[in-house]
């Protein structure tokens, strides 16, 4: 089917164009509002003394122990996602094909809820240390141990986590990209070694990055794990400029650093992929032949993916329980309800919005032929990468600024610290997720069957609700899916935009932690991973599938 022109004969831009320009300057509000706030008028001068004074006492302290956990999480994340990716791809041991879909079921698992069950489990009133101490007899601080609350503890944290992100892209790699090249090695004697150094991870390469590059923004935007484990990091530090100490314009100056630092992240990962083109030799090779390993070998390959799955998931969910089952009483009371509540219909209205203008986005690149549209889609699809933390203050300095004028001319409505101020930044935040599977599903209709339609007197409103709708419905799900669950996990936006009063899964598990009350905590910390399980599992039975 020809492509649309995205203007109309008459000279004026096409709706579908019109509204998603629309969309993406909204979703470029945060970044607009950061970069205002320190370049427009007196901002500037009050930027350069914030910014002079921030470097002088605590920017580089953020500054260093964000870099030194991000070093230690690209290294760890790089090391078991792609080791575990090719023992999976590659070899036979016990215990593959579980590990070919557990290895990333700790997706299901926030880190500051990793962070809480933790700390529980490795401080000094802990069971392990209480136990260690009754059975060597150790006594007081006379004996060493790895402190959690830690620069490295967070990184080990933080990689056992978000490893998954690489394991997912290179295995991907290693059994679409490399099969026939490493076949071709091993017939031609290379040992198993030297055929992965030299073939399949110079192949893998690219996508590897990828997943560290997620890895990693996902790290710098974390706030609930380094907030509990008392770290100032950038993200800490933009909470505490702009919740605690109500300085503007030191949150604008810590956040214009950090969204600099994950932009640059970006900039890597897209040069990266922009300068290796590495392609696949005809279809996907399911007949890919694996290394049957044997003794020691095959039990040191299943020992190493047990490692991660073990660490980044079920021992987090056993000491949840644990603190859940000593707890005084298992309440289901009318405020764990109230909690549940604001979590569901946050996450419930987010996903609808989403979905709705992913669906409408990604037509409108399919029926209009426009540089302007693909240039909004990349920028709906840059919004993942944007920190929570910079989403808030973006969004709340232009929100206090027409607050005040609203004030001004005596109209009653209030943007800052409302719901639709954070369904804002979450839609912000996550239409990334939604559009990217969205997208996905539309690409896999033939647009045969759109000339088809069209020449039987279909619109496109009528051919879009006819006959791609019912097409895409398993790519919707999985795109509310996503979000739904994503908006559940997020703390730092709806931390810092939240109403008064206003309380949801991740905020009061975070309060509680952070009071120390993590018996009480284990009830809302369980239930946030119970739901996010949901699409990890569907993710998983796929990845199972696709294994056969």
């Amino acid at each position: 089917m020809p492509m649309l022109d995205a203007r109309r004969q008459s000279g004026r831009m096409h709706p579908l164009l019109l509204t998603s320009l629309a969309i993406a300057l909204l979703v470029g509000v945060p970044v607009a509002g950061v970069l205002s706030n320190l370049l427009s008028g007196p901002a500037l001068s009050a930027g350069i003394g914030t910014f002079a004074h921030l470097w002088a006492t605590v920017l580089p302290e953020y500054i260093v122990n964000s870099v030194l956990i991000a070093v230690i999480v690209a290294v760890l994340t790089a090391v078991l996602g792609i080791g575990c990716a090719w023992l999976v791809a590659a070899f036979d041991f016990p215990g593959r094909k579980f590990f070919a879909w557990a290895l990333i079921l700790p997706l299901a698992m926030p880190a500051y809820v990793v962070a809480y069950a933790y700390t529980d489990f490795l401080q000094y009133t802990g069971p392990l240390q209480t136990g260690l101490r009754a059975w060597f007899g150790w006594q007081g601080p006379t004996y060493w141990f790895p402190e959690i609350r830690s620069v490295s503890g967070a990184g080990f944290l933080f990689a056992f986590v978000l490893y998954p992100y690489v394991y997912l892209l290179a295995r991907n790699a290693f059994i679409e990209r490399s099969p026939r090249m490493w076949d071709a090695a091993r017939t031609l004697g290379a040992s198993p070694w030297r055929a992965f150094f030299q073939v399949s991870l110079p192949l893998a390469r690219p996508a590897a990055a990828a997943g560290i590059a997620l890895a990693l923004m996902e790290t710098l935007a974390d706030y609930g794990a380094v907030a509990y484990f008392g770290i100032p990091t950038l993200t800490t530090g933009i909470y505490k400029s702009w919740y605690i100490f109500s300085d503007r314009a030191a949150a604008a100056q810590i956040a214009a650093v950090l969204l600099i630092a994950v932009m640059g992240l970006m900039m890597l990962e897209q040069k990266n992929r922009g300068r290796a083109r590495y392609y696949a030799v005809g279809g996907r090779s399911a007949a890919q032949l694996t290394t049957t390993l044997q003794g020691r070998q095959a039990w040191g390959a299943t020992v190493f993916c047990s490692v991660p799955v073990l660490l980044g998931f079920f021992v987090p969910l056993i000491i949840l329980l644990r603190l859940l089952w000593q707890a005084d009483a298992i309440s289901f009371d009318a405020r764990y309800l109230g909690w549940l509540e604001n979590t569901i219909i946050l996450g419930g209205v987010t996903a609808l919005i989403a979905v709705a203008i992913c669906v409408l986005m990604a037509y409108a690149a399919r029926v209009t032929n426009s540089k302007l549209q693909a240039a909004c889609n990349r920028i709906v699809s840059m919004g993942y990468a944007i920190p929570g933390a910079v989403i808030a203050v973006g969004i709340l300095i232009p929100l206090a600024h027409i607050d005040a004028w609203n004030s001004a001319h005596g109209v009653a409505l209030v943007l800052s610290g409302s719901v639709i101020a954070l369904i804002y930044a979450y839609l912000v935040r996550f239409l990334a997720v939604s559009f990217q599977s969205v997208q996905a599903g539309l690409l896999k209709i033939t647009p045969a069957m759109d000339a088809s339609a069209r020449s039987l007197g279909h619109g496109l409103a009528s051919m879009l609700m006819h006959i791609h709708v019912p097409l895409l419905w398993r790519s919707v799900l999985t795109a509310g899916l996503l979000v739904f669950v994503d908006v559940v996990k997020e703390l730092p936006a709806t931390l810092t935009i939240r109403p008064f009063n206003f309380d949801t899964l991740a905020v009061i598990t975070h309060q509680l932690a952070s009071d120390e009350r993590l018996g009480e905590a284990a009830l809302p910390a369980l239930t946030i991973v119970l739901i996010a399980i949901v699409p990890v599992v569907i993710l998983a039975r796929a990845i199972a599938r696709g294994s056969r």
